[in-house]
């Protein structure tokens, strides 16, 4: 079937703004091969109308009345799963990434009038992704406690004193783009609070929302999760998550540089520029990992760190929201071993010479 004779994608739009409702609906019917099925202005009525309707996917906003976007998505994907994107305002960043947890697929800031062409692309690849239920449950995740033993603690005051990557020490990269904040949440937990590998993170996020999902993970994990910031030295058990409005690199000694990002780059940020930089920097030493996602960012990048004699390793297809951007990089060359996710943490661990993974990972 050609992309011109798919029935069109049908949209659910959920906002109790009218003004909202309104532009998001012009935005999408001047897009081809969309159509707006039903609008709803509270979360209520949007489990209603997708239990009716039955869209192809849903664009769904947070602050509600009634029942808001977080209650409306759990209803949703426990009783009709449907691909779910979060649009909401960049203040409430941290819920999105609380509505991704409960089973969105993406999260974005509310488009403005110029932005129809993006919004639309979202949706056409969201409509395809296959999702399914959800077991409704008290929070979508689990977040770890603090260690009651102040020497086991991995939280940033307690590990003030870690000494800087070494040369011949392990450094981790991952890749990952749509499906990747629900795999880096199975992924990064279940990393032991002595991991000895620095983690760096090239996750394509929407502009605004890096931050709130950097503190997202670090609720979850044993390991601190953070922003970098330019220059800054990788220290091993730490976990640095690349902001979409620079491209994070690998600089020599061992320090990360912030890279300008320009108006015509596609992927934000880059998970190429990462890989290749981490395999020029540190070779042997390096692991490459490539998640979930949609496109070809990062298959070069995983080839060039395989060349330089790093480790590379791909998620598996069965356990892949998108079997994108890990298919490229195995169909170019890049990739040594292919694993379900649920494995790629204890892999890792045996990799950084650590103890096995923590294993409780995500329910």
């Amino acid at each position: 079937m050609t992309e011109h004779s798919r029935p069109p994608v049908r949209v659910l739009v959920v906002d109790d703004s009218r003004s909202a409702r309104s532009l998001i609906r012009a935005l999408i019917e001047t897009a081809p091969g969309l159509v707006v099925c039903g609008e709803a202005a509270d979360g209520r009525e949007a489990v209603e109308k997708t239990l009716a309707l039955k869209p192809d996917v849903v664009t769904m906003d947070l602050q509600m009345p009634e029942m808001d976007g977080m209650q409306a998505i759990e209803e949703i994907m426990s009783r009709h799963a449907v691909p779910i994107l979060v649009l909401s305002d960049l203040a409430d960043a941290a819920n999105a990434m609380a509505a991704v947890a409960r089973g969105a697929l993406e999260a974005a800031r509310k488009p403005t009038f110029d932005e129809g062409a993006g919004l639309a692309s979202r949706l056409r690849i969201l409509a395809r992704i296959p999702v399914i239920r959800h077991i409704r449950r008290n929070g979508a995740l689990v977040v770890k406690d603090v260690p009651d033993d102040p020497t086991l603690s991995a939280w940033p005051e307690t590990r003030r004193d870690t000494p800087p990557s070494r040369p011949g020490s392990p450094v981790v990269a991952i890749a990952s783009s749509t499906g990747g904040p629900q795999a880096l949440a199975r992924i990064l937990p279940d990393l032991p609070a002595d991991f000895a590998a620095p983690v760096l993170i090239a996750q394509h996020i929407s502009d605004g929302f890096a931050v709130a999902m950097a503190d997202w993970l670090d609720q979850l994990c044993a390991l601190p999760v953070k922003i970098p910031v330019e220059g800054e030295a990788l220290l091993p058990g730490r976990v640095y998550i690349a902001d979409s409005i620079t491209h994070m690199t690998l600089g020599a000694g061992r320090r990360i540089r912030l890279e300008q990002r320009a108006e015509s780059d596609v992927y934000r940020p880059s998970c190429d520029r990462l890989l290749t930089s981490v395999a020029a920097q540190v070779g042997r030493d390096a692991v490459g990992v490539i998640l979930t996602g949609m496109g070809r960012d990062g298959a070069q990048g995983m080839l060039a760190l395989a060349k330089a004699g790093g480790t590379t390793i791909a998620q598996d297809e069965a356990t892949s929201v998108i079997f994108g951007m890990n298919r490229e990089a195995i169909l170019a060359g890049g990739v040594q071993l292919t694993l379900p996710l649920d494995l790629i943490a204890d892999k890792l661990c045996m990799l950084a010479g650590c103890g096995a993974a923590i294993g409780a990972g995500v329910a």
